[in-house]
């Protein structure tokens, strides 16, 4: 069922496309520039029918879909992000159509941005792509101008050559680093060493006082302070409660919650587990000597009739 989020930008709404929808796509596509990049225009209403047909029936991953992009009330263009039929693996790809009556606005480049963003940043995807037409010069410029590399070409949708392109989350807002405070050096490399390396992390920096790992972009550090106010890290007061970091699968998640008893951690929640975070949250919950908190998530969309 298609049901993808409303998303909304300064001047457009994009919204989930629904059968009451179709007249006005249909009046839309009643332009034959609309469809004149595609194998077999889509003038015929008959034609139309079938398309919203098939964009309604949409099963895919939560979160994508097929929108109407709406202006003041008025439909006035088609959007989409899901799993692309045309590229192998199904990778997550975007495509848009806006009314000619609404060109030269910057509206277009508005709704495909806003599309972006919520694939990248919303949903957390590890890339969007796009077919264009090689034909279509204007599209191909405004993907561009969304920082959309030029990656490749090939006949794609049955009407010629494509060009192939793919946008990448760029770092921006993303955590820089953190850094917790640690009464005792040895004890936290146990734990937190052991743990980040099982997790694909990578010794970073090491000092007298302190050591660091790097995953990324991202760095975690664990510091005994000589501005130190304390001994004891305590998760239920102000302050740090706990961190949480994806885990590759649910059978992973098993594999280190077992294991981390071996170094310096504890379970918490065991009669809950591994749904002690909801029905559909698969995690692993820690607590190592020194009172510090680690949730081990499973990825989303990772066997998730393991939940039930």
């Amino acid at each position: 069922m298609n049901n993808p989020p409303a998303i909304e930008t300064a001047r457009l709404r994009l919204r989930a496309l629904t059968e009451a929808d179709t007249e006005a796509v249909i009046k839309l596509f009643a332009d034959p520039q609309m469809s004149a990049h595609f194998a077999v225009p889509l003038t015929e209403p008959e034609r139309i029918r079938e398309m919203v047909g098939r964009r309604l029936s949409y099963a895919g991953p939560a979160g994508m879909g097929h929108w109407t992009i709406d202006r003041d009330g008025e439909v006035i263009g088609l959007a989409h992000l899901r799993p692309s039929e045309e590229l192998p693996g199904g990778v997550p790809e975007i495509g848009y159509y806006l009314s000619r009556a609404h060109g030269g606005q910057g509206l277009a480049t508005e709704a495909a941005r806003a599309l972006l963003e919520h694939g990248l940043v919303g949903l957390g995807l590890s890339s969007v792509w796009a077919l264009v037409g090689e034909s279509n010069v204007a599209s191909q410029n405004l993907v561009r101008r969304l920082g959309f590399l030029d990656v490749g070409g090939g006949d794609h949708y049955g009407s010629g050559p494509h060009r192939v392109f793919v946008a990448l989350p760029s770092e921006h807002g993303k955590a820089h680093h953190i850094e917790l405070w640690v009464p005792d050096l040895v004890r936290a490399e146990e734990s937190w060493g052991w743990l980040l390396r099982e997790l694909g992390w990578r010794e970073f920096q090491r000092w007298p006082a302190g050591v660091s790992w790097k995953h990324g972009a991202t760095y975690l550090v664990v510091e005994r302070s000589p501005a130190l106010s304390g001994e004891k890290h305590e998760r239920t007061a102000p302050g740090l409660n706990h961190l949480a970091l994806h885990v590759e699968s649910p059978d992973r998640v098993d594999e280190l919650a077992s294991k981390a008893l071996e170094h310096g951690w504890s379970a918490m929640f065991a009669d809950k587990y591994p749904t002690a975070g909801g029905d559909h949250h698969y995690a692993a919950y820690l607590e190592n000597t020194d009172g510090f908190e680690v949730e081990l998530v499973a990825l989303p969309g990772t066997d998730v009739t393991r939940l039930g």
